[in-house]
């Protein structure tokens, strides 16, 4: 059993992992955290690396909520910001045009609750890599679980882990610019690997699981 949060486009580590083929529990059920990778997302810019992140809604005066009920705020058309940011980016990839139309469904529809919008984000990606996924959502939290891998820490977008550094180079957009960016949005992986990218996670699986990681 692999336990992970569903984040927003997830990062190619936090990917690799939902794919491994194994049983996946999604947390839904622990508190909500700002700058985590539940509401954010990275791509590679032209100028730099840019933070994609999602509008939401803090209802409770302690700033305590549970993951599972935190709103999306549609106040502002982040969506709208969100996919120009990736034409922008990557209209001149190898992959862009292939996948864009499936994609675009996601800064189309409005949702209610975060987590279901990570959820989709998943779903499509799933669908585009042609990958089963066999999952459910947590209903309580538990610190601890017997027979599970926890791989909740990487939600942590503060957090800078070691063995992303050994992370395969592949081509990035702005190689002419900038150092190799890694772990970035698994749709920077898409728009460059197209069906590689599937290999490409099973290589960062590996890695992941040989690391020796405390949450």
């Amino acid at each position: 059993m692999i336990l992970i949060h569903p984040t927003y486009f997830p990062t190619i580590a936090a990917y690799a992992m939902m794919t491994s083929g194994d049983k996946i529990k999604f947390e839904v059920s622990d508190f909500y955290e700002k700058q985590t990778f539940r509401n954010r997302t990275y791509i590679q810019s032209a100028n730099a690396k840019q933070m994609l992140s999602v509008q939401v809604k803090h209802t409770h005066a302690d700033g305590k909520q549970f993951y599972k009920d935190v709103l999306v705020s549609n106040d502002f058309d982040w969506q709208k910001l969100h996919w120009r940011s990736l034409e922008t980016a990557y209209r001149t990839s190898p992959y862009f045009e292939f996948y864009e139309d499936d994609l675009q469904v996601i800064f189309e529809k409005k949702y209610k609750f975060l987590v279901d919008l990570n959820c989709h984000t998943i779903e499509i990606l799933n669908n585009l890599l042609e990958l089963d996924m066999n999952s459910e959502k947590t209903t309580a939290f538990h610190k601890n679980y017997d027979d599970t891998a926890d791989f909740r820490y990487l939600k942590n977008a503060k957090t800078k882990h070691d063995f992303i550094d050994q992370f395969p180079k592949y081509t990035q957009m702005f190689l002419d610019r900038h150092d190799f960016m890694p772990n970035l949005s698994v749709l920077d992986l898409l728009f460059m690997e197209g069906p590689n990218t599937v290999t490409y996670l099973n290589q960062v699986r590996n890695l992941l699981q040989a690391s020796v990681v405390k949450p």
